[in-house]
């Protein structure tokens, strides 16, 4: 048996893509808008672990500072993911960019000052255990009162075998706090 088959000529019209012009501007892709409101958003969460005092001093938009106070309470997964998914919708209507320079400047100051807490415990411990530190530490700090680390250096090694309270291994710390300007 033979069937015929009907042969349709159709006519495919080929649509040329339009030319784009370098100097024009495109629209971010969708993957540079998500990244773009992650950033917002992680910003928005930075906001809301921030102490309230230090909160004010950014001039924020009462809707997102009202949107940062109900976000603190929230200890539910999927409330606060919302919630920090709208704050991230709010930041997109700011400037972010000193907000973040603010919470960067203040990290910044944060790992600054934690450095030099870690150099001053690791002198403490240096001169309560070498004998040698105190002579290395006075080369280096040539306006510290010997006389004084000295004798607290004493008190605080006595203290610890006596297991007393550690009075003098405080001022210890106290001291080189005064001596070690950074």
């Amino acid at each position: 048996m033979i069937t015929a088959y009907s042969h349709r000529i159709t006519q495919v019209t080929v649509q040329k893509e339009p030319e784009y012009d370098d100097n024009e501007e495109s629209a971010p892709s969708k993957t540079k808008r998500k990244k773009d409101m992650h950033a917002l958003q992680e910003i928005g969460e930075q906001l809301v672990e921030l102490d309230p005092k230090k909160l004010t001093e950014f001039d924020l938009p009462e809707t997102l500072i009202d949107a940062i106070n109900q976000a603190r309470p929230m200890q539910k997964h999927g409330a606060r993911r919302r919630q920090m998914q709208y704050i991230g919708r709010l930041m997109r209507d700011i400037d972010a960019l000193p907000i973040q320079q603010k919470l960067d400047s203040w990290h910044q100051t944060s790992v600054h000052q934690t450095a030099r807490l870690h150099q001053l415990e690791r002198w403490r411990e240096r001169l309560l255990n070498d004998d040698n530190a105190l002579t290395e530490f006075a080369q280096k700090y040539p306006q510290a009162d010997l006389q004084r680390l000295r004798l607290l250096i004493r008190n605080a090694q006595k203290e610890k075998a006596a297991e007393k309270p550690p009075k003098s291994f405080r001022l210890l710390f106290q001291d080189l706090q005064g001596i070690i300007e950074v």
